[in-house]
């Protein structure tokens, strides 16, 4: 088992539109080989951001590097650039392999 995750951190009270942009986009996961589950998580509150997390849930990490590089990558992405105004800086990449 994989998993990946992106820690955000979002501008103080752009909190709605970032959770409604991952509300409402299409991730194209449903028949990637490997994927198993997503969740965006909301973490603690700092004064000048909030903290986020997309999590999501591999068979292994070949399949989620597979995937980075697949058509149905490109297409969950292609917007991306369209809400810079939500983010204090780029999202932090964390992978992690299952040990026990």
């Amino acid at each position: 088992m994989f998993i990946a995750m992106n820690r955000f951190k979002i501008v103080k009270g752009k909190e709605s539109e970032f959770e409604n942009v991952w509300k409402n986009r299409d991730t194209h996961l449903a028949n990637v080989p490997g994927f198993k589950s997503f969740n965006l998580i909301k973490g603690e509150a700092k004064d000048d951001y909030t903290l986020y997390a997309s999590h999501s849930i591999w068979n292994s990490k070949e399949d989620f590097w597979s995937w980075t590089k697949s058509e149905a990558f490109r297409l969950a992405h292609k917007n991306a650039g369209q809400h810079k105004d939500l983010y204090i800086s780029p999202p932090n990449f964390e992978g992690f392999e299952k040990v026990i």
